[in-house]
C-alpha cells in the first residue's frame, strides 16, 4: 500500500468520502462538501464571467477602444440589479425580455431545422433505403423499423379520435417504441453515473490510499 502524500490529493480524497456519507444519512460532513462545492462553483463562474465575458466584450471595447456605444449594453445588464431594490425592481423585466426575445428568436430557427426538418427527412423512406449496396439489409431493416416507429408514435399523440381500430393498434405499438426509447435514455444515464462512481473509487482505492495501480 502506497499512500500518497500530496495534500491536495489527501482533500480530494476526504471530500469524496464526506459525500459518499450521504449514503448512510444526512449528516454536517456531507452538507460542509455540499456547500464547499457549490461556493467554489459560485466563485469559478463568477470570475469566469468577470475575465472571459465581460473584459474581453464589453470593458475592452468600451474603456479602451472607446466605443462609446458599448454603452447601451451595459446599461441593460446593470438593470439586473435593480432586482435588489424593491421600488424599482421592475426594470430587471427589460433585460429580462431582451434576453428571452433574442434567444428565442436565435433558437426557434435552429432547432426547427435540427430537430424538426432533419428528423422528417431521416425518417422519410427513399429509394436509397432500399439499396442495399449502399445500406445493406441491416440498413433497410432499421429505416423500415424507424420509418414504423415514428408513425405509430405519432398516432399515439393523436388525441382527435378514440383509439380503436388501426388507430388503437398503431398507438400501442408506439408506446411500445415510447418505452424502448425511455428505457434506453434511463439506461444510459445510469451507465454513466455508474462510470462516475467507478472513477470515484479508482482514485481512491489507486491514487489516494495506494491499494491498486
Amino acid at each position: 500500500m502506497n499512500i500518497a502524500h500530496d495534500p491536495w490529493i489527501w482533500i480530494s480524497g476526504l471530500l469524496t468520502l464526506c459525500i459518499f456519507s450521504f449514503l448512510y444519512k444526512d449528516n454536517p460532513f456531507y452538507k460542509f462538501a455540499e456547500h464547499l462545492f457549490v461556493g467554489v462553483a459560485n466563485g469559478y463562474f463568477l470570475t469566469f464571467t468577470v475575465h472571459r465575458v465581460l473584459i474581453p466584450n464589453l470593458f475592452t471595447p468600451l474603456f479602451v477602444q472607446g466605443r462609446i456605444f458599448f454603452i447601451l449594453p451595459m446599461l441593460v445588464g446593470t438593470l439586473y440589479i435593480m432586482r435588489f431594490i424593491p421600488r424599482v425592481s421592475w426594470l430587471v423585466r427589460i433585460p429580462i425580455a431582451i434576453t428571452i426575445g433574442y434567444y428565442t428568436g436565435a433558437v426557434i430557427p435552429a432547432t426547427v431545422q435540427a430537430d424538426i426538418i432533419r428528423q422528417v427527412q431521416g425518417t422519410i423512406l427513399t429509394p436509397v433505403n432500399f439499396q442495399s449496396w449502399n445500406a445493406g439489409p441491416t440498413g433497410v431493416l432499421w429505416s423500415v423499423v424507424l420509418f414504423i416507429g415514428v408513425v405509430c408514435v405519432l398516432s399515439y399523440f393523436y388525441f382527435s379520435r378514440e383509439h380503436k381500430g388501426v388507430l388503437g393498434v398503431t398507438s400501442r405499438i408506439g408506446i411500445i417504441f415510447i418505452m424502448i426509447g425511455f428505457g434506453a435514455a434511463f439506461g444510459y444515464t445510469v451507465m454513466a453515473r455508474v462510470s462516475l462512481l467507478i472513477g470515484r473509487f479508482q482514485f481512491v482505492l489507486g491514487p489516494w490510499l495506494g491499494i491498486i495501480e
